[in-house]
């Protein structure tokens, strides 16, 4: 069926209600226990009734039972039943379970119950997120997946939703809104409290969020920083492949991959496959670099049987905007600016595979949590303003910034509700000589969109601006959350296209203890515009070659875009003839029909088109993902 999805989980009341809910779910041909893959686990309600319900294609399901207590952990691996117990047992509250999965590596959601109530959170990257909605006979139930719990309450789209997201980046908290009506995101960071039903009555109290996660405080040095940080990316990198034998890599030739490619290397795989596409642009250094941490990797022996280099050559990656009817595959919980280069995700992901590899790296993630945003120098000028300004002076004449707009920027003042209420504007994207020290980057309405999209838009923004506050009340620290949890959101495509083609894909930056480690170095040493991720080349220091950390360039692939629009002009063209965002009133199709003729258009150098694009072909996926609801009843597993 198109909009197929990858793996979700759906909690549900002890009620039958809740259980007639579970045979509603989409229900794959074979049912199986805890532990595996590709089949449906039903962890139990002491009553019989469902309570987790999980298709975890790739994903491990773990879970204890002691009482009334339950515990229900899925993320990369199986979490060992001693572990499972030295986690239940003796956490008395919520607080004293948060305390001892803080010490879990990998990314996980949690789901538990104690002292008589429920509650679920995903991961404070945002990698793993939480949704709810209620059912008109069960009240209130949970998911990962939006979708599902559209098909389950038959929520209809939201036109205000779907038009922020042709936006390019969309800022905390407009990212949460969810593409369907009656569905609600709970923010990362916190988690969803189900209390159960008082005795003697039948309805539960509604469902409310709690905070589980606070950003730890900027004050390790640099030295003891790097050390936690190591130590969190190994953790990560062995609960994804540990005990694999046969892993792939994408070895771009960036810091961020290189850095994986040895941590991967580390565990000990019987086969290594390190996958590098190589650039059309002949100024690229990727290649170089990568063929350098090969060559390093294998200690100067090219004959190791257990580390294997495939380049992809650059006439065989497809442009941007390549086989855009090939995101029907995959049904994304929102339309994703990535979208579009979906078809050379797929073909270098496809070549891991065929490598016979059991899990595939990326350093996706690295870029948010090591470049360090220029916004972060208006919180260290409030501590330490002559460092501030020495730094942010070698930044402002790399970046070309005029003096008296910097200084106007860094001594701006304005809440993040004020902010965020003007962060939408009619022009173009800031050029790369505007300071940027504010709470994030205002988007800019596409010259295609209509009269009513941009009604939608603004008024969101108004609305949020209304209640907002901000992820922490310092403002470089807001933005690098926000960076980092969006950043996750985009890599959720690549997961989908991995759950596509039966490969798992892992990120192990975006896990929580590396995101912790990153975020508890001092700002002064964590970033700096003399060195390149300075955070992350102490960290690797002994595991990466230094030759290899030496690096401090990084390649683009902007050209790729632009030949894409080129290359493509007739699949675009296609696109818009029989536009679905049209139809909802939200673009002008004649306008866009005009670009697609006119690929090299001055309009599409000022205004990215991909997340028009991507919200298209996402809604073409979203309104025609579901087969009418197979009524089979998943198959329960008794809880240990």
């Amino acid at each position: 069926m198109p909009g197929l999805l990858r793996d979700y989980l759906v909690v549900l009341p002890d009620s039958v209600a809740g259980h007639a809910v579970a045979g509603q779910l989409p229900v794959p041909d074979t049912t199986r226990t805890a532990g595996g893959a590709g089949g449906t686990v039903t962890v139990a309600h002491p009553s019989g009734r469902p309570w987790v319900v999980a298709r975890p294609l790739v994903r491990k399901v773990s879970h204890l039972r002691r009482g009334d207590d339950a515990l229900v952990l899925i993320g990369p691996d199986q979490v060992p039943e001693a572990v499972l117990a030295g986690l239940l047992e003796g956490a008395r509250d919520r607080a004293g379970l948060e305390r001892r999965l803080a010490r879990l590596p990998g990314l996980h959601h949690v789901i538990a119950h104690l002292s008589g109530a429920t509650w679920i959170r995903g991961t404070a990257s945002g990698l793993r997120r939480i949704y709810h909605a209620r059912h008109a006979e069960a009240g209130t139930i949970a998911s990962d997946r939006p979708a599902v719990l559209a098909h389950l309450t038959g929520a209809p789209l939201d036109d205000g939703a779907l038009a922020l997201r042709m936006l390019d980046f969309l800022p905390h908290p407009l990212s949460r809104r969810v593409l369907w009506r009656g569905v609600h995101e709970t923010g990362a960071g916190y988690g969803l409290a189900l209390p159960a039903a008082a005795p003697g009555t039948a309805a539960a109290p509604g469902p409310r969020e709690y905070r589980w996660w606070e950003p730890p405080p900027p004050e390790l040095s640099l030295a003891e920083g790097a050390r936690r940080l190591g130590d969190a990316v190994a953790a990560s990198v062995r609960a994804h492949i540990g005990g694999l034998d046969r892993i792939s890599c994408e070895l771009s030739g960036g810091l961020d991959s290189t850095t994986l490619t040895f941590a991967a290397r580390a565990t000990a795989p019987a086969e290594l496959s390190l996958l590098t596409v190589a650039a059309r642009d002949r100024y690229s250094e990727d290649e170089t670099w990568a063929r350098r941490a090969v060559e390093a990797a294998r200690g100067g022996h090219t004959d190791t049987p257990a580390l294997a280099h495939h380049i992809i050559p650059a006439d065989q990656a497809p442009y941007f905007y390549a086989d855009l009817a090939a995101t029907s595959a995959e049904l994304n919980d929102e339309p994703l600016p990535v979208a579009p280069g979906r078809a050379r995700a797929h073909l270098l992901l496809s070549r891991a595979r065929a490598t016979g590899s059991r899990y595939h790296l990326t350093g996706y993630g690295g870029d948010e949590l090591f470049l360090g945003l220029p916004h972060a120098y208006q919180d260290l000028f409030h501590g330490n303003p002559l460092t501030a300004w020495n730094h942010l002076s070698g930044l402002r004449h790399q970046l070309g910034w005029p003096l008296l707009p910097t200084l106007k920027a860094l001594l701006d003042r304005s809440s993040f509700p004020r902010w965020l209420a003007g962060a939408v504007t009619t022009e173009p994207q800031p050029v790369t000589r505007t300071p940027l020290l504010s709470w994030g980057v205002r988007q800019s309405l596409r010259p295609w969109f209509t009269d009513h999209a941009n009604a939608l838009i603004t008024g969101e923004f108004r609305a949020a601006a209304g209640q907002a506050e901000p992820i922490d009340l310092w403002r470089g620290r807001h933005v690098d959350i926000d960076a980092v949890r969006m950043g996750a959101r985009h890599f959720q495509a690549m997961e989908d296209i991995g759950m596509t083609i039966g490969l798992p894909v892992a990120a192990p930056f975006y896990d929580d203890r590396v995101l912790e480690a990153t975020l508890a170095v001092r700002l002064a040493e964590r970033i700096s515009p003399w060195r390149y991720k300075p955070l992350l080349v102490e960290a690797m220091r002994g595991v990466v070659p230094d030759a290899l950390l030496a690096r401090t360039t990084k390649d683009h692939m902007s050209s790729d875009e632009h030949q894409g629009l080129r290359a493509h002009a007739p699949d675009l063209a296609d696109l818009w003839t029989d536009s679905r965002l049209a139809d909802h009133g939200l673009v002008d199709a004649r306008h866009l029909l005009r670009l697609a003729a006119e690929p090299f258009s001055p309009v599409l150098v000022e205004h990215s088109i991909s997340s028009t694009v991507a919200g298209e072909t996402w809604l073409r996926t979203a309104e025609n993902a579901w087969t009418p609801p197979d009524r089979t009843p998943t198959t329960s597993e008794a809880s240990r």
